[in-house]
């Protein structure tokens, strides 16, 4: 839809009529039909995924195309759909699309369907609820006070919880995101003023979050109480920019300003920026895992190059293990920061032994096994010259489920390597996540369920190792993990959850796919 009239997609959708019996086996078979989609172990299943990225602009004469290039700059972090909302003084205009920004927003026509000074855009990896046009951000609602839309990075951990209460008391869900949990709580809020409404619903909600959002009157962002989720505010010609990555910033031209603080609420009106810090402070637990894989390396993150910090961690791997070899080969294009960092510390030669072809789609869809096994070869070729004969040390920034490491092995091996060493720059990933990142549970994690050895085995490699979490730590400036005040959401490696887990305390987990609706997408 262009103009927000309705709350229904451009989608064709279908009720359905089941039983409790029916009713249970639909869901059941949409639960599937999710996993089947998100974990099939191929190169796809087998990576940390993606979580989402944020963009607002307020006060621009060409607010959506801004968006729309800051969107492109933050593709990496989702890129199963994208959607850009904009107000032009008296309405609000929406779109919302599977797949990749470039494929969605680079037609003038889809622009100029955007019309007005303010606009926030989303992309998207979906953590919660499935990849279907309603659950597309940002979302909108018609509130007493007008329109307000609202795109999220992050995770709420209370977010079934809620959504639960909310039902029961009589609201009607759209979508399956646990996004759209804060619409309805802005929307019940009694209190006069929009800011208030919005403290109020967010003084609600547990986990992670990073949003943008926009009003007939304000742009507002915010970062939960820890800052798990990032959040930055940049400057274009006089016009304020909130988005997830600095690197958005260097896309448009805009100067970066700062970080917005964790639980912070910065609003842009007419009158100008407004700060609110309405909740006590906390100290920050920025995540981990934007340093290790989900940002692009030209951001700055909390004040550090994630470049120069990926470097440092591959440096650090080369103290705490190095064997001896010929050549470090980085798994691309993850890996490659790290390989530079473990070349130049312990002095080996870095080789692009693995050559990534860019311009592969998704291979979750093959018709045979046979045919599945070659997908590693479509995204990923051995460069021979580079490998054969030689002693081969591979890094990579972390290991899931082993599937593509194996792979990756078997394709150095098949190429003439004389030896294949893995090396992972990162310590091993035990406990799941709650707060964004699409972690299977733990019976899925390799390392929770095997031993090193088993892992090495497992993988075929002649020797494996992990960066330690200490000296993660050390790679970072730190002389190690102070386990009374950890500097950061490092629950995947050490089980310690930096939030209430409320969902998870629940003694009947519900199915991921909450809906009835079915619609084409």
């Amino acid at each position: 839809m262009n103009e927000m009239q309705t709350p229904s997609d451009h989608a064709a959708q279908l009720d359905l009529d089941l039983g409790p019996t029916e009713l249970q086996e639909h869901l059941r078979q949409e639960h599937l039909r999710d996993d089947d989609l998100r974990y099939h172990p191929d190169l796809d299943g087998d990576t940390l995924r993606e979580e989402c990225g944020v963009f607002g602009v307020f006060g621009h004469p060409e607010a959506a195309a801004i968006t729309a290039l800051g969107l492109h700059a933050l593709q990496h972090r989702g890129q199963e759909a994208a959607g850009i909302v904009s107000f032009d003084g008296g309405r609000f205009h929406s779109e919302r699309r599977l797949g990749l920004v470039g494929d969605a927003f680079s037609r003038r026509e889809v622009i100029e369907r955007l019309p007005g000074s303010a606009a926030v855009g989303h992309v998207r990896y979906s953590t919660t609820g499935g990849t279907i046009l309603r659950n597309v951000q940002p979302l909108f609602a018609e509130l007493s006070a007008g329109g307000f839309a609202v795109g999220h990075n992050g995770n709420l951990t209370n977010g079934l919880t809620l959504r639960r209460e909310l039902v029961k008391g009589g609201a009607m869900m759209q979508s399956t995101t646990d996004t759209e949990v804060i619409l309805h709580l802005v929307a019940q809020s009694k209190r006069t003023h929009f800011i208030d409404r919005f403290i109020e619903a967010l003084r609600t909600i547990e986990g992670a979050y990073a949003l943008v959002a926009l009003t007939n009157k304000k742009l507002v962002g915010t970062r939960d109480p820890l800052g798990i989720r990032p959040l930055v505010l940049g400057d274009l010609d006089g016009h304020p920019i909130l988005t997830s990555e600095t690197c958005a910033l260097d896309m448009i031209g805009a100067k970066y300003v700062r970080d917005i603080d964790p639980g912070e609420i910065i609003v842009f009106d007419e009158r100008g920026a407004h700060s609110h810090k309405p909740f006590p402070p906390k100290p920050a637990r920025p995540c981990i895992f934007e340093y290790i894989y989900f940002a692009r390396p030209d951001s700055i993150v909390g004040g550090r190059s994630v470049y120069d910090v990926r470097k440092a961690f591959g440096a650090q791997l080369a103290r705490e293990s190095h064997p001896e070899v010929d050549v470090v080969v980085p798994v691309p294009d993850s890996g490659v920061p790290a390989a530079v960092g473990y070349s130049q510390y312990s002095g080996v030669p870095f080789e692009l032994g693995i050559i990534r072809n860019h311009y592969v789609g998704r291979t979750f869809i093959q018709p045979t096994q046979t045919v599945r096994e070659l997908g590693v070869r479509m995204k990923h070729s051995a460069n021979r010259a580079a490998i054969e004969g030689k002693r081969i040390i591979l890094i990579d920034d972390s290991l899931v489920r082993g599937t593509t490491s194996k792979k990756i092995v078997r394709m150095m091996r098949d190429a003439g390597a004389r030896e294949v060493h893995f090396r992972l720059a990162s310590p091993p990933i035990l406990y799941p996540d709650y707060y964004g990142i699409d972690l299977p549970d733990r019976g899925g994690l390799l390392a929770a369920t095997h031993s090193l050895e088993e892992m090495r085995d497992i993988i075929g490699a002649d020797s494996l190792a992990f960066l330690s979490i200490d000296g993660m730590y050390r790679a970072m400036g730190y002389e190690g993990r102070d386990p009374a005040n950890p500097r950061f959401a490092d629950h995947c490696f050490t089980g310690a959850y930096p939030t209430h887990l409320t969902d998870q305390s629940e003694t009947e987990a519900p199915p991921r796919q909450l809906s009835l609706l079915a619609e084409a997408s």
